[in-house]
Parts: C-alpha cells; sequence; structure tokens
C-alpha cells in the first residue's frame, strides 16, 4: 500500500513502548523521567488516567523529539482529535472499530489499532495502519507473530498485555517491530514505589530490545 503509516521514529527505533496507565496523571512525571534516563523512548498514555490531555503538551515541550508520547485506550472518534490536539505522536486503540479507525486514517498521525484474531488484525492493517497491536498477547504465545508471518509476511506487529522481560525477547526473536509493556517493567512505580528498582528494571529492557539478536 502506497499511503501505509510508519511507526515514529523513535518508537522503532528503540523497539519498546512503555504503557502508562495510572490513577492519577500526577503520577505520571516521575516514572517518565527515571525510564527517559534509562533510554526509554517511547510512552502511551492511556485514557484511563484521568487528565492525560492536560499532562501530554508539557512532556512534549520537555522532551521534544527525543521521545514519542501516544495516547491509548482510543475508543471513540473524538478522542482522536484531542490526542492530537494535544501532542500526541501516535495513536493506539484496544479494539478494532472501523469508525475509531477510519477517522485516524484521515488524521495523518500513526495509528496502532488493537486486535486479536488474524481477521481483526488483518482487517485494520489492509486499511494503511502503521502497526497492528495483538492484544492481550499474554493470552497468546510469541509463536503468533510467527504463524502471521506466513500468510501476512509484511504486517507490522505490536505486542501488549502481559509482556514482561522474557516473554519480550520471544516476541522479538518471533518478529515482532516493538513490545509494549506495563505491569511488568513499571510494578509498584506509578503508587509511589522504589524509583531505583525501577531505573534497573527499564535499562534492562531498554538493554534486551537493543540487542541485536532480533
Amino acid at each position: 500500500m502506497n499511503n501505509r503509516q510508519v511507526l515514529p521514529q523513535a518508537t522503532a527505533e528503540s523497539r519498546l513502548v512503555v504503557v502508562l496507565r495510572g490513577n492519577r496523571s500526577e503520577d505520571l512525571p516521575p516514572v517518565i523521567e527515571t525510564l527517559a534516563e534509562q533510554g526509554v523512548r517511547s510512552f502511551e498514555l492511556t485514557l484511563t488516567t484521568p487528565g492525560v490531555f492536560g499532562l501530554l503538551p508539557s512532556l512534549t515541550q520537555q522532551y521534544g523529539e527525543e521521545v514519542d508520547f501516544g495516547i491509548g485506550t482510543v475508543t471513540a472518534p473524538d478522542q482522536l482529535n484531542q490526542a492530537i490536539s494535544a501532542g500526541a505522536n501516535y495513536l493506539v486503540t484496544p479494539v478494532t472499530d472501523p469508525s475509531v479507525i477510519d477517522r485516524g486514517l484521515k488524521t495523518g498521525v500513526p495509528l496502532i489499532p488493537g486486535g486479536f484474531t488474524p481477521s481483526e488484525l488483518f482487517s485494520t492493517w489492509s486499511r494503511g495502519v502503521a502497526a497492528v497491536k495483538v492484544f492481550p498477547a499474554g493470552r497468546l504465545g510469541a509463536g503468533y507473530v510467527k504463524d502471521l508471518r506466513g500468510p501476512f509476511p509484511d504486517m507490522v506487529v505490536v505486542p501488549s498485555g502481559g509482556v514482561d522481560l522474557e516473554s519480550a525477547a520471544q516476541w522479538l526473536r518471533a518478529g515482532a517491530a516493538a513490545v509494549s509493556v506495563g505491569g511488568p517493567l513499571l510494578g509498584d512505580a506509578l503508587a509511589g514505589g522504589d524509583l531505583s528498582a525501577l531505573a534497573d528494571r527499564g535499562r534492562a529492557f531498554v538493554d534486551l530490545c537493543a540487542g541485536s539478536d532480533f
């Protein structure tokens, strides 16, 4: 497809998206700062966290082009415009919703829609999105990507949901373009947990995803 979207540069190069799903938007900046210092270059701020639209402009100003910030858990077309106005570098949905996907494609901002079955994933990939999110990936094995590559060799796949350090390596070896990681990396950091321990986990994921074995 000539009009195929592509992932933002920092996200594509780092192959790691950290999903931030917290109770308060004010809990996110210390976590982002800690992980950015360890080399994390892509963060997905979910709309289940109140106040992310208000937080995003200051984040994009602070980190500039060094870090990609996406808005995730997009489930309605009107949320797309709000996310773009706030400065989102990419948009992520948890489900395959044609109304959201078609509107998202018109914005020109890279879109990563979620799906689980081959039919769902292909239906969105064929529309020209930047990548498809396999969700919830924890219910599947990394071999799922290898199976998908048979009929869909060019599909750009990002697994999300239940991806830990061990399975991240497996997904990347199987051909995933990047991994989307939440709880296994964040632990209790968004609830006031140890940021030093978070930094160690972040560095482990960054080093893994930057490895040359994939």
